[in-house]
């Protein structure tokens, strides 16, 4: 299954296959990806390599049968999904073709899916929805597996953390005397942030009462078997678990991080503090909320030519009906 970021979830195993065991060191050792990304663009070639006529050799590949079998994937596929596939096939054929298995470089024959930098809205989660979320996870924290649940959403809707993140989180990460944690991010970034009372004292409750005795050093593991980090599909298997016991309809880990932007930026928060919050490196990656930000859109908003403002429902309603200006009805 592919995830609403386009990323391979927990449990979808990689075919056997000699090509892709060296493909994902290639990825490993030449491009310094991270695991759970390698094994992302494994799973989506071993998509295209089962898609192949059988018995046709990589080394007869030609640029009909890429581009035929990117076309009829992304039917019904969203862009994320879209995108994910066509980078880890375009990344294969620049493998293959390094390593000579194909004399000719096909990665041109990948078409590019249509997309637009701002073009969506981020979707984030209404408050009293995330309250509800939240409160429901809150009311079964007798039991081991509820505290940790809990303390990975708060994590999540608090802090803004990716699932990954949450995953990676180890016990030395956390400063308790200073209140901090340290979260390593994307491209291995590393960053402290404050670590607040209410996600402070929910890691304290599981890790105190909950979390088993063993030796990996991960915040948050399984329980049965014991001792196992997380994985990021298992936090968003979480977080999906959670939206049903409180009777909202499933949303993925990462609308969470939405839902804390679009709420600071409702608060009052400046954009360049909510990409300081959320750990951006680029300001292009926080410019998506400026369309969410109400506080900073409403004084843009101009009467509609040829109106008086007036305040009652019915007039607002009635002036949207005027014919626009120098249109002919």
């Amino acid at each position: 299954m592919v995830s609403e970021s386009g990323t391979v979830a927990d449990g979808q195993a990689v075919p056997d296959s000699d090509v892709l065991v060296e493909f994902g060191v290639w990825l490993d050792r030449q491009r310094g990806l991270a695991p759970v990304t390698v094994h992302n663009y494994c799973w989506n070639v071993g998509r295209f390599l089962e898609s192949l006529p059988v018995g046709l050799p990589l080394r007869s590949l030609d640029a009909a049968t890429v581009t035929a079998f990117m076309i009829e994937f992304c039917r019904n596929r969203n862009t994320n999904s879209a995108k994910s596939r066509a980078r880890s096939v375009r990344s294969f054929l620049r493998f293959t073709h390094a390593t000579g298995v194909t004399p000719v470089g096909l990665w041109g024959a990948v078409p590019a899916s249509a997309s637009w930098h701002l073009a969506s809205l981020p979707m984030s989660l209404p408050a009293t929805d995330l309250e509800r979320l939240l409160a429901a996870a809150a009311s079964f924290r007798s039991t081991a597996p509820s505290r940790r649940d809990y303390a990975i959403l708060l994590l999540l809707a608090r802090l803004g953390l990716r699932r990954g993140e949450v995953a990676r989180l180890a016990l030395e990460d956390i400063d308790w005397r200073a209140g901090e944690i340290t979260v390593v991010g994307k491209g291995n970034t590393v960053e402290r942030m404050p670590l607040p009372a209410e996600p402070g004292e929910a890691i304290a409750a599981w890790l105190t009462a909950g979390r088993p005795r063993c030796r990996t050093r991960a915040v948050f593991t399984t329980l049965r078997p014991p001792g196992r980090p997380l994985s990021p599909g298992a936090i968003g298997h979480i977080v999906g678990i959670a939206c049903r016991t409180a009777g909202l309809a499933r949303i993925g880990a990462h609308r969470l991080r939405h839902s804390l932007a679009t709420d600071m930026l409702r608060a009052g928060a400046s954009l360049p503090e909510v990409g300081q919050v959320l750990r951006h490196r680029s300001v292009r990656s926080t410019a998506i909320y400026a369309k969410v930000d109400e506080v900073s859109l409403r004084p843009l908003a101009r009467p509609w030519p040829g109106t008086i403002p007036e305040t009652g429902p019915d007039t607002r309603a009635r002036s949207m009906a005027r014919p626009w200006p120098e249109a002919r009805s």
